[in-house]
C-alpha cells in the first residue's frame, strides 16, 4: 500500500462497526487503503467486495488482494453493485458499504490521466479511460451556454462566463488538448484569485464531474446501496465537496424520516423508515489534515438499515 493512509480511515472503520464474519463492500477501491483496513478486521469467514471503474485501480486490487480468498474484485461502477450481488444471491445481505467519493490521489498524481492542473498531460479526466468521451473532445464540441452551466453548477465558479468565453475563443484557433493549456487559459481569464487556491481548481472539478457523470452515479448508487444492506447494515459515505454531501445528507435524511406525506397524520408503525442516522457529519481532526491536506474537505456521513 506504500504507507498510504486513506482519508478518515479510523472514523470509517468505526462507522462500519465491522464484524469478523460479515460481508462488506468498498465501492471505491482507489489504491486500497480502506479495503486493507477493513480486511484487517475480518476473520476467515469474513468477505470483502471491492469495486472500481478505473482499470488501474482494478489492476492494483488484483495485485494486492487477488490471492486472498475472502475478496471479490468487481471492475465496474459502484452504481451497478446491486446487479453483481443479485447474480450470486447476496443482494440485501451486506453488513456494510463504504464509498469514498471523488478522485483518488493516484489519479491526481499521474499527469497522463488529465485530472490535475499541477501536472501537464493529455486532457482526459475519465475515471475509466476505455469508455466514454474524454475532456478534450467534450470541450471541443460543448456549447458556451452549457459550459457556463457546468462550471457554475459543478464547480461553483463565479467567473464561469469569463472562463467559458475564453475556452470557446481559444478552441477556434487550436484544439485544447492538454491540462497545461487549459490551466493557462483559466489563469488568464480569472480577474481575481482566491487566496491559497489555484484559479483552475473549480473548473477542473466541474469538468471532471461532468465527464464522469459523478453526481448522476451518486444518485444512482444511493438506493442501490440501501437495497444491498441487510437489517442493521451500515452505509458510510465520504464526500469532498458540497454538491456530493448535500445529496448524501438529503438521501439519508429522507430515508430516516420515512415515506409519510407531510400533511397526513400517521402512527409511527404506519411510517416506513428504512434508515437510522448514526451520528452527525464527521470531519478529519487537525493531525490528520496536517498529514493529509486532502482530508480538510472530507465529510463522513453514516446511516444504518432499519428493516
Amino acid at each position: 500500500m506504500g504507507g498510504h493512509r486513506p482519508v478518515l480511515c479510523d472514523a470509517a472503520l468505526q462507522a462500519l462497526a465491522i464484524r469478523s464474519d460479515g460481508l462488506y463492500v468498498d465501492g471505491t477501491y482507489g489504491r486500497g487503503g480502506h479495503a486493507a483496513a477493513i480486511l484487517e478486521h475480518l476473520g476467515p469467514e469474513g468477505r470483502l467486495w471491492v469495486v472500481d471503474r478505473d482499470p488501474e485501480a482494478v489492476a492494483a486490487a488484483r495485485e494486492q488482494l487477488g490471492e486472498d480468498a475472502r475478496v471479490t474484485i468487481i471492475a465496474d461502477s459502484f452504481a451497478h453493485l446491486g446487479e453483481h450481488l443479485t447474480a450470486v444471491d447476496l443482494n440485501g445481505s451486506v453488513d456494510g458499504i463504504l464509498l469514498d467519493l471523488g478522485v483518488s490521489s493516484p489519479q491526481l498524481d499521474q499527469g497522463e490521466r488529465g485530472f490535475s492542473f499541477r501536472h501537464d498531460g493529455p486532457l482526459d479526466m475519465r475515471m475509466d479511460p476505455t469508455r466514454g468521451e474524454d475532456a478534450a473532445s467534450w470541450l471541443a464540441r460543448v456549447e458556451e451556454k452549457e459550459l457556463v452551466r457546468v462550471l457554475r453548477d459543478y464547480g461553483e465558479e463565479r467567473f464561469a462566463r469569463r472562463i467559458a468565453r475564453a475556452i470557446v475563443a481559444a478552441r477556434e484557433e487550436e484544439p485544447i488538448t492538454t491540462t497545461g493549456r487549459l490551466a493557462a487559459l483559466i489563469a488568464e481569464a480569472v480577474p481575481r484569485r482566491e487566496p491559497g487556491r489555484d484559479p483552475a481548481t473549480r473548473t477542473f472539478q466541474a469538468l471532471r464531474i461532468a465527464i464522469n457523470d459523478e453526481l448522476g452515479e451518486l444518485d444512482r448508487v444511493l438506493p442501490v446501496a440501501l437495497e444491498a444492506l441487510t437489517r442493521g447494515g451500515r452505509l458510510a459515505i465520504i464526500s469532498f465537496h458540497s454538491l456530493e454531501d448535500r445529496r448524501v445528507k438529503r438521501f439519508m435524511r429522507d430515508e430516516a424520516r420515512g415515506d409519510a406525506p407531510p400533511d397526513m397524520p400517521l402512527r409511527e408503525d404506519q411510517i416506513r423508515r428504512r434508515l437510522t442516522l448514526v451520528g452527525g457529519a464527521r470531519r478529519a481532526g487537525e493531525a490528520e489534515v496536517d498529514e493529509n491536506p486532502r482530508a480538510r474537505s472530507a465529510v463522513l456521513r453514516v446511516a444504518e438499515r432499519r428493516d
